[in-house]
């Protein structure tokens, strides 16, 4: 259950990032840099999951 959440996190991140990027006008550029910040997240949620779920198999 908890590795779905991980992951639907991580697509909820992804689509928001997409919608973010090109719902900004093109010379919002801060619209554009919130949609790459958030973007980010994608790989540090599954960073941050891989860690949590390898961490719990290790005890």
């Amino acid at each position: 259950m908890f590795k779905i959440a991980l992951i639907l996190a991580a697509a909820a991140s992804f689509v928001f990032s997409i919608s973010l990027y090109f719902s900004a006008e093109e010379t919002d550029i801060a619209g554009r840099l919130n949609g790459i910040y958030v973007g980010i997240w994608v790989p540090s949620i599954l960073a941050l999951g891989s860690f949590i779920v390898g961490g719990k198999k290790q005890s």
